[in-house]
């Protein structure tokens, strides 16, 4: 055993929605600390392929859609012939925008089905095969709406207010079993789910009024606390949800 608590030198992780954004920075900063990666997205991920095989490790994409749990059994099992299923980084998630008086049931269930629903049913298919193992790692990505209501995405704060409450469950019932289930919650980064944040000049200049550290974060700012949740360093470390948000719940 390598005695860098940090080392991840023959551990596979399984990273949803790694071939873009936070999760391709999430699956590159594990890479880097010796992970191999396994990535499920809905489109094809050959430029997340290309750093994570530049680092040295190998990389298994699979093109899935957790908008259902369907695929859920078959990433599991295409991760366990590819190495073993060491970490799980539930990181897939998708947002809809509208007031909350004209909302529909279909945005609702579209997030709540892949934010939430998808995310726990991939923790415990990953959950029984680490608590017979007696050891694994599950990360969930939160938000700050998981402390708050923000405006404007009813489904979306619902579920990962859900997902922050399952995080904390699931540490309960596996803390004894040697399976650690923590979270990283972002603050406002620069991805696909914050243009229309960003293009919007009034909400864009509110924002970074109220960031300590005075800019949105760079995915690449969640990979210190994802190798940190993934490792040995971080074995009595379980239901925690760490913001990586440049000061902005300290506020």
């Amino acid at each position: 055993m390598s005695a860098n608590p940090f080392d991840l030198t023959g551990k596979v992780a399984l990273v949803t929605g790694g071939n873009a954004g936070l999760g391709q920075a999430i699956a590159v900063a594990l890479a880097q600390a010796g992970a191999d990666i396994v990535s499920t997205s809905r489109r094809p991920a050959e430029e997340a392929h290309a750093l994570v095989t530049g680092l040295g490790r190998r990389f298994l994409s699979i093109q899935a859609d957790l908008s259902t749990t369907k695929p859920i059994a078959n990433i599991v099992e295409q991760a366990l012939a590819f190495g073993g299923l060491d970490i799980l980084v539930n990181n897939a998630g998708i947002i809809r925008r509208a007031e909350s008086v004209d909302f529909t049931e279909d945005d609702w269930d579209a997030v709540i089905d892949t934010n939430l629903k998808s995310a726990f049913f991939l923790a415990q298919a990953a959950g029984r095969h680490m608590i017979a193992q007696g050891r694994g790692k599950i990360i969930n990505v939160a938000s700050m709406l998981s402390f708050q209501g923000g405006i404007r995405v009813p489904s979306y704060t619902a579920s990962k207010s859900g997902l922050a409450g399952i995080t904390r469950l699931l540490a309960c019932e596996w803390a004894s079993k040697g399976v650690n289930v923590n979270a990283i919650a972002p603050g406002y980064m620069t991805t696909d789910n914050t243009a229309a944040l960003r293009a919007d000049e009034k909400r864009n200049a509110a924002i970074l009024d109220r960031i300590p550290a005075g800019r949105w974060g760079d995915a690449s700012d969640l990979g210190g606390a994802a190798v940190f949740l993934a490792s040995r360093a971080s074995d009595y470390v379980h239901g925690a949800i760490i913001p990586v948000d440049g000061g902005w719940l300290a506020r």
